[in-house]
């Protein structure tokens, strides 16, 4: 999470200039975040322009008038941040310095480009835009750090809206929970659903604003949470109402009420990024987890040989190995699947000894057959994990697909709708202890699926599912008892339905995410896309039927493991930039996006590790790439007729490049090859190009954003501020959403009138 507006989406790159804003700030949304963005990277442009010599009158004129556009701009800003401050008096205080500071700003703005000063510096001790970059910065950081400041403050009052939100539901479920007649059920039942409706927006809203994509996927099980509950809550209380005497029902409606104002204070936890008594989160490790920052230590050895101790790499494989016990101790193990965990598990041993061993006398001696041993060793200890990975993720998965499988036909809730109507006591007793079994079978599955989820939203997806598990089977059972007791009830009847559909609706929701932890495992999703283009085996291109699948062994692995961490940090620059762009969906940051994934894609490869299990794979990949790479140069000589006559050129010889390297790529791909050295080599030449054009690409992008940005600075122009509406604060529709924060607060214009600055400055 972000501490600064200066945050990795972006907006660190005004960090190398100075500017900055309070440090003490924390953006949490993305709606702050992104329309900090684009302000940022304008006034970062301009505190690093080009001082000229020669400066024409019509250019001083032109930014004069620039000045004095942001000082309005500013000053409308700041009466939005007045407006708000009164609405909120909790506020004002912090508000109104935020406002008096972020109008000082644009005040400083207006003079540094005050027409006057700007011609005759020497003569003024003022300082201006060209002679004094240190109060150029000092200007910037200001109007940054206070727009920054009226953001974060209005984003709190979203926060209270949600917090009031929860407070009405919670008083309604009181009074919910004390009810004695239908009539004055039903009544506040009406109000309590209105409730939840405006809960449920307000919710949903900020859920998809949230930054944390753990706190997103927490957030949804919250919320997933009160959406089932309140039908459970309807009828567990009616049921209740019914037979004020029964103890099954009034547990039964109990369980649904604790259940729901858990999740209430889940959301507000979130929301807050509180938790209660200032204790902190501690999530459990999974073994996926583990393992991945495990590798991430030993590859790092190749790098640094004394960034960490030997200790510290036993310490952590004990952990990953003690996580392996819940396999192991599992009854619904396989013996096969038990067996090979703890026979890779002593294997993992035994290479962290040799690894240890070789790497400490590189320490001390780093010889050339050391350093080659060290290699050696550090494929073989990343082999034997990933070998791990494997078999947990095959214990795990097919354990879950077994058991979904079993569980499809729901003949235990069915017995129990069945036996409950007959009034067959001993019978529902005899169910609910068999359905008690299910639970803790889907229980133990969860547990273990955790471990392989791959990515954290899907861990908390799984520990949602095992509490959904744990909580409404017991819940079912009560229901059931309740039926049992009072067959002809058709509100017991009905409430018996309700809590096993809750329990199918789960058991679905599971086959789901049993997909989409193969997806991450095959690496089809996760943290980072990979391009989905394999060819089915004897299809797509004829040059590639005729290659025998040939996978690379330990050496081959170990040459072409630098040049793969090049391609990797590549792909991580390509996404860097393609975020920058405010239009995601543009053609430019479509096939870049798209060739990242698939050279992310080969990466993997070099790593042993994804979807491309042979070099026929990697060279089906290699030869989408370069018909990827083929597209955006297309694109690109598109883009070149929209821009100005002396940026053409450059954008014009740079599509060329890509050109004859996609050309250059293709003919590498389709060269056919015999023999092991022969495809090793082709290999070698594919990644090659595959980095030399993501190279290319990471100088691309940024020219390209560069020169959309300016194209649309030179047609700026002012934009009114849109009227104050007290009501959208107060009813709180889409409040917190980025057009209304950029729109109400004036944050547009602001934009309009730096880029302007900074378009002027460049020419």
């Amino acid at each position: 999470m972000a501490t600064s507006p200066c945050s990795s989406s972006g907006v660190s790159s005004s960090s190398s200039s100075g500017l900055g804003a309070d440090a003490g700030l924390e953006i949490r949304t993305r709606s702050v975040e992104q329309t900090l963005v684009p302000l940022v990277s304008q006034i970062t442009t301009l505190i690093n322009h080009k001082d000229k010599p020669k400066r024409s009158d019509k250019t001083l004129q032109a930014i004069q008038r620039v000045g004095q556009a942001v000082s309005l701009a500013v000053g409308r800003f700041v009466t939005v941040g007045e407006a708000i401050a009164n609405e909120n008096r909790e506020l004002k205080e912090e508000m109104s310095v935020a406002c008096i500071e972020a109008r000082r700003a644009g005040e400083t703005i207006a003079q540094l480009t005050d027409v006057a000063n700007l011609d005759h510096p020497e003569s003024d001790s003022h300082i201006t835009i060209f002679t004094d970059k240190t109060g150029v910065v000092k200007a910037a950081r200001l109007l940054l750090s206070s727009v920054t400041k009226v953001l974060v403050l209005a984003d709190r009052i979203v926060i209270k809206q949600i917090i009031t939100s929860r407070n009405k539901v919670l008083a309604t479920m009181e009074q919910l929970e004390k009810v004695s007649s239908f009539q004055e059920f039903v009544q506040i039942f009406s109000q309590f659903g209105n409730e939840m409706v405006e809960f449920a927006h307000l919710t949903g809203d900020r859920q998809n604003d949230l930054k944390d994509e753990k706190k997103k996927a927490r957030m949804a099980a919250s919320r997933a949470v009160l959406e089932k509950c309140t039908m459970m809550l309807l009828t567990a209380s009616k049921t209740c109402l019914r037979h004020p005497d029964c103890e099954s029902a009034r547990i039964n409606k109990d369980g649904v009420f604790h259940r729901m104002r858990l999740a209430l204070e889940q959301v507000i936890e979130i929301v807050t990024d509180s938790r209660p008594n200032g204790e902190n989160e501690m999530a459990p490790i999974s073994i996926y987890s583990g393992i991945r920052e495990f590798k991430n230590k030993v590859e790092g050895l190749r790098e640094n040989l004394y960034f960490l101790s030997k200790e510290n790499l036993s310490t952590m494989l004990e952990v990953i190995l003690e996580h392996t016990e819940d396999f192991t101790d599992s009854a619904y193990t396989s013996h096969e699947h038990r067996e090979h965990i703890l026979e890779l598990s002593k294997q993992a041993k035994m290479e962290l000894e040799q690894l240890v061993s070789v790497w400490m006398q590189a320490q001390n001696q780093k010889t050339k057959d050391l350093m080659e041993d060290l290699e050696v060793a550090i494929l073989k200890t990343c082999q034997c994990m990933n070998e791990l990975k494997r078999e947990v993720h095959s214990a795990a998965t097919s354990l879950a697909a077994d058991l979904l499988k079993y569980h499809t036909d729901h003949m235990v809730l069915k017995a129990l709708k069945i036996t409950g109507v007959e009034g067959n006591l001993e019978a529902v007793a005899e169910y609910t202890c068999k359905l008690s079994e299910q639970k803790e079978q889907l229980v133990e599955m969860c547990r273990l699926l955790r471990h392989v989820s791959g990515t954290e939203p899907l861990e908390i997806t799984c520990i949602h599912a095992e509490d959904t598990f744990q909580v409404t089977g017991p819940q079912i059972i009560s229901a059931a008892e309740t039926l049992a007791l009072h067959p002809s009830s058709k509100i017991a009847k009905e409430n018996l339905e309700v809590f096993c559909e809750a329990w199918e609706s789960q058991l679905s929701d599971m086959s789901m995410l049993l997909r989409e932890i193969n997806d991450v495992f095959e690496g089809r999703r996760g943290e980072k896309r990979v391009y989905l283009s394999l060819p089915r085996p004897g299809k797509h291109n004829a040059n590639l039927k005729t290659l025998k699948p040939v996978k690379l062994d330990t050496e081959e692995q170990a040459k072409i493991a630098k040049l793969g961490l090049e391609l990797h940090l590549l792909t991580s620059d390509v996404d860097s930039e393609t975020q920058k762009w405010e239009d995601q969906e543009n053609e430019i940051v479509q096939h870049g996006q798209g060739m990242s994934s698939m050279a992310y894609s080969m990466y993997l490869f070099t790593r042993g590790e994804g979807l491309l299990k042979t070099t026929q794979d990697l060279f089906h990949q290699a030869e989408i790439f370069a018909t990827e790479g083929t597209k955006l140069a297309s694109a690109l000589h598109a883009f070149s007729d929209q821009v100005h006559d002396d940026d053409k050129p450059l954008l014009l010889l740079e599509a060329e490049k890509l050109i004859s390297m996609c050309k250059q790529l293709q003919i590498t791909v389709k060269a056919s090859v015999q023999g092991k050295s022969a495809t090793f080599t082709k290999v070698d030449a594919c990644i090659l190009k595959t980095r030399n054009m993501m190279t290319l690409l990471c100088q691309l992008l940024p020219l390209c954003c560069k020169l959309l940005r300016k194209n649309k600075a030179g047609n700026g122009c002012l934009k009114p501020a849109p009227p104050w509406k007290e009501d959208r604060i107060r009813t709180g529709t889409n409040s917190h959403t980025p057009e209304w924060k950029a729109e109400t607060l004036g944050i547009k214009s602001l934009e309009n009138h730096v880029a302007n600055m900074t378009f002027l400055e460049s020419k």
